[in-house]
């Protein structure tokens, strides 16, 4: 009896293993864990925000913005910094996320990028409804020469959703943030 009860404890995984790879549901608190920001920190003159919305019993983040090339500038961008190394065997990142149907980017930082203007970046498009988007970290290509080809997820320190590189109105939500 007590080896049948041990074995079928052993396959029923517990309730907090069901995702164990989702970092960030919006559900707690999550203007305490997130930073916005724009290129306004380097001189140039996008704007925008992000605000945190309980809909339906789900959290998300809506970042909103302008974002402008003028003055060598071109972002904005919402990042959380990791407080540990995604779960090991990580391949990619994970996202579900809606918007204005455009082009945004993931932006992941990791122990090698050191200075300010350093990142891995992969670009991903939004539509009007809720999808799951993954992105390999072997399509994440490097900001510089001077970086690994390939981020290594036990490297990873910070993960970032960006509207980059050109002239237009950003509006991104996002759901989950999370690694596969």
């Amino acid at each position: 009896m007590i080896l049948t009860a041990t074995l079928l404890l052993c396959l029923v995984p517990p309730v907090w293993a069901e995702d164990p790879q989702v970092i960030e549901d919006f559900s707690m608190k999550p203007e305490t864990r997130w930073q916005f920001f724009t290129d306004q920190v380097m001189g140039g003159v996008s704007t925008g925000g992000v605000v945190f919305v309980q809909e339906d019993g789900q959290g998300f983040a809506r970042m909103t913005g302008q974002v402008s090339t003028e003055n060598r500038g071109g972002f904005i961008q919402m990042r959380l910094e990791l407080t540990a190394p995604p779960p090991e065997g990580t391949t990619g990142v994970r996202l579900v996320v809606r918007g204005n149907s455009q082009r945004y980017f993931v932006h992941l930082r990791t122990g090698g990028t050191v200075l300010p203007w350093q990142y891995y970046q992969a670009g991903f498009e939004v539509t009007e409804t809720w999808t799951e988007v993954r992105l390999p970290l072997a399509e994440f290509t490097a900001s510089g020469g001077m970086l690994r080809s390939v981020p290594r997820a036990e490297s990873l320190t910070s993960v970032a959703v960006v509207a980059y590189g050109r002239d237009h109105d950003a509006l991104i939500e996002v759901r989950e943030v999370g690694f596969y």
